[in-house]
């Protein structure tokens, strides 16, 4: 007898049909992350317990890698590092990136072209666009300290100052990725019904009342995706790093993937390097999770 509103469970045959089926349309994205994403975290975990060279045959050793990097002081310095890049790059990047999508949301002259031009350093080259930035912000001949001479303001040392080092990468690449974030953010933008904004000017909002009422809580869901890149990307800087300053001067902008480059072709111990990968995932999990769990109070859906 069948229960009225209960639907009988499909037959086994169909069930496995339906499995194949779904299987079968995931099989071109499953196979690739398998292979180029799962398979090389799972033996990056198992070189983590090893101490390996590169060249002789790895030695298991457990956990004494790991042991070794909690208690070296260089590896709270990268972490610290590449901290404060993060909280340095962050609120630049979107900051502008919201104010150039707020101003090519308008009916500006143009912004199909200004829209392009913002965008086009996001597809440059990190090596093309690290050697402008050296040139720029070069202490002696470059542009920047030029302008800042004109003026009557010496300007800092930059990239080869320890100070002033991690600004440079700071700088550098906020322009890069700022056109991302823009694009981003105006399709958020232009997803926001116009009914709404017209609602609140009849009410008498004015034009930061509307920002901070409308525009920005239904804006939300864009803005938690790109802080939720933004981080990810944030932690695992490198490119940049390594083309602008290769970590100095004196170590001043190494940070964590430089470390875990350096550990393995500089010095040979890849098995420390794996670690240090690991302990990296780990906490872009944590922060990444916080992000999800934290969304529930601030991020507006609909």
């Amino acid at each position: 007898m069948t229960v009225v509103g209960i639907r009988p469970r499909p037959p086994a045959g169909r069930r496995l049909r339906y499995a194949l089926v779904v299987l079968a349309f995931l099989l071109p994205s499953a196979v690739p992350l398998a292979l180029f994403v799962l398979a090389p975290m799972v033996g990056a975990a198992w070189i983590s317990l090893t101490r390996w060279n590169l060249l002789a045959p790895a030695r298991f050793i457990g956990l004494d890698n790991y042991v070794a990097l909690l208690t070296d002081p260089t590896t709270g310095d990268v972490f610290l590092h590449t901290l404060s890049y993060v909280a340095g790059y962050l609120p630049i990047v979107y900051v502008v990136g919201l104010a150039l999508a707020l101003a090519l949301n308008t009916a500006l002259k143009g912004r199909g072209l200004l829209r392009g031009i913002y965008f086009l350093p996001v597809v440059t080259s990190w090596i093309a666009v690290a050697i402008v930035w050296r040139w720029l912000l070069s202490p002696k001949s470059g542009v920047v300290n030029s302008v800042l001479g004109f003026f009557g303001i010496d300007g800092p040392g930059w990239w080869t100052d320890p100070h002033w080092a991690m600004p440079s990468i700071i700088l550098a690449s906020a322009w890069k990725d700022v056109g991302f974030v823009m694009v981003i953010l105006l399709a958020g933008l232009q997803a926001i019904p116009t009914d709404l904004h017209d609602a609140a000017r009849v009410d008498g909002a004015g034009w930061w009342r509307r920002l901070f009422s409308v525009t920005l809580p239904l804006l939300s869901p864009s803005t938690f995706f790109v802080i939720v890149i933004s981080l990810i990307n944030g932690f695992q800087v490198f490119d940049q790093v390594y083309a602008m300053t290769g970590g100095g001067p004196n170590g001043a902008s190494e940070v964590v993937v430089q470390q875990i480059y350096d550990l393995t072709f500089r010095y040979g111990r890849a098995g420390e390097a794996s670690a240090l990968s690991w302990l990296l995932f780990v906490v872009v999990l944590a922060v990444t999770l916080i992000q999800v769990r934290g969304q529930r109070r601030w991020v507006v859906y609909g």
